[in-house]
């Protein structure tokens, strides 16, 4: 059916201008980039770094559309993971150019060496496949901080809104937003060098979590939280203030801030 008012000579000479001026368009001359990517087969043991080339001209600004690219037209059995494509769920966090980052976030063009962009999985972590990374160990170190508000016997007995005021909410900004993309962690030499699969010292990201609870005033066990992260002289201390943690943060947060707090608050309650 026609609109009210358009007759159809008028919209087929419409749909023609339309499609002589798309043929009329200068397509980008080619811009090829070899992708060297970090493959490991978990099955066989065996690990290399495999170059897909790309022209960059016919895909997407950043680095995880050049992955899914190479994924979608040449090798599909290359594995990673993603999510969102918004920087919030922190699934494609990897090591891109040197640095650690989100796929998702990080330009082609502020990574590229050249013609070149190399891409490993996040570093000091156990590989699963590719650029997939085991993040098991890091979870269950997030688990023993206890990433949820508790409450006393009393406020358990008799359930309530907890109200917080305005300045105490503020207290709470650049420690929230944490995505636990594992970052920051896996660029903390400190935690690259610990023993036992890295469960000796808890890292950036775990402690930054931790202060985010100590710093909640609605929390009840404030004391107990910090007394457990005194406890060992790994868990908290290990940290030397590199700021490598601060400078790849996705998020703009500073973990190496929250672990020096957590410093301060530990020497308050030793007294």
């Amino acid at each position: 059916m026609l609109a009210r008012g358009v007759t159809a000579p008028f919209r087929a000479n419409h749909v023609l201008k339309r499609s002589m001026s798309a043929t009329n368009v200068t397509e980008k001359p080619a811009d090829v980039v070899q992708v060297q990517i970090f493959r490991y087969n978990q099955e066989t043991g065996g690990s290399k770094m495999q170059v897909f080339p790309v022209d960059v001209n016919q895909c997407g600004p950043m680095v995880l559309d050049l992955i899914v690219k190479i994924k979608n037209e040449q090798d599909p059995s290359l594995t990673f993971r993603r999510s969102c494509r918004e920087g919030i769920c922190g699934s494609c966090a990897m090591n891109i150019a040197g640095s650690n980052g989100l796929a998702c976030l990080k330009k082609i063009k502020d990574v590229r060496d050249g013609g070149k962009v190399t891409i490993y999985p996040l570093p000091h972590m156990p590989v699963v496949k590719d650029l997939v990374p085991d993040m098991s160990g890091f979870y269950e170190q997030h688990k023993t901080i206890r990433p949820w508000l508790e409450l006393t016997s009393e406020q358990a007995a008799n359930p309530k809104e907890t109200l917080q005021s305005v300045a105490d909410r503020k207290k709470l900004d650049g420690l929230y937003e944490c995505i636990l993309c594992a970052c920051c962690s896996t660029s903390c030499p400190s935690y690259w060098w610990s023993e036992e699969g890295n469960k000796d010292y808890l890292g950036p990201a775990v402690l930054l979590q931790a202060y985010r609870w100590i710093a909640d005033s609605r929390d009840s066990k404030k004391a107990e939280r910090v007394k457990q992260l005194s406890d060992g002289a790994f868990k908290l201390y290990k940290c030397h203030t590199i700021m490598n943690c601060t400078r790849v943060c996705p998020k703009h947060l500073n973990p190496g801030k929250a672990v020096q707090k957590l410093k301060l608050e530990a020497q308050h309650f030793s007294h």
